[in-house]
């Protein structure tokens, strides 16, 4: 990657919805050639995909509380597996140390995470543990990566 990548990715967390043509404006490049990087970094793993940006509580998803999960060793990879079938875990980090695991849980309310957090966050594979912390605000956004 050179420096001419890294524009365009700074341009792409900026606006991922801009026309090639615009970004090639931006980074000062042919559209043919900025297509062809875009797709090199696309083809390598650089760009793993295009997304909208969705405010959880304008669909109902007013709660959100960090989990933090204690494990069995011998039971990660099935912990792994069950957890990609919870659709209100919308994000999930491996840790080293304690706890092993943790969690970004939405739900539409308290009442709602209870039940959740009782029928399957503590009922899958190896949990020895669940400790939960409700955000009570976003200070800073998931924003772009800083440059390099």
């Amino acid at each position: 990657m050179d420096a001419v990548d890294c524009k365009i990715l700074a341009e792409l967390q900026r606006d991922g919805r801009i026309t090639v043509t615009d970004l090639a404006g931006r980074v000062r490049l042919s559209i043919s050639r900025c297509q062809r990087r875009l797709r090199e970094l696309e083809r390598d793993g650089v760009i793993r995909g295009y997304r909208a940006v969705v405010d959880a509580a304008a669909l109902g998803f007013g709660f959100e509380a960090l989990v933090f999960a204690k494990l069995r060793l011998d039971t990660m990879h099935d912990f792994d597996r069950a957890l990609a079938d919870v659709p209100n875990v919308v994000e999930a980090q491996r840790l080293f140390g304690s706890p092993d695991y943790l969690l970004r849980v939405v739900t539409a309310d308290l009442t709602s995470y209870q039940r959740l957090y009782e029928e399957t966050l503590a009922k899958l594979p190896g949990v020895r543990g669940l400790t939960s912390t409700i955000v009570m605000k976003h200070v800073i956004e998931p924003r772009p990566l800083p440059g390099p």
